[in-house]
């Protein structure tokens, strides 16, 4: 099973981006997506942004995963 995690973009430089997760904050790829900016929310797989999502999105699967753990 495969499980993508959702994170805020804080910053995107040269196919780059920080993202914050939960307060945790990682750089990963954003080469899979165009036009990312500082604020945008993104599913995240194997260190990879795999799709911008809305906040509200966001704030579903946050919930999701909190609740499984």
């Amino acid at each position: 099973m495969c499980v993508g995690l959702p994170a805020r973009v804080v910053n995107v430089k040269d196919g780059r981006a920080v993202v914050d997760a939960s307060g945790a904050q990682k750089e990963i790829s954003a080469q899979l997506l165009e036009d990312l900016e500082p604020g945008d929310y993104v599913m995240i797989h194997a260190g990879t942004a795999i799709a911008k999502i809305g906040s509200d999105d966001e704030e579903e699967t946050a919930g999701l995963l909190d609740a499984l753990l």
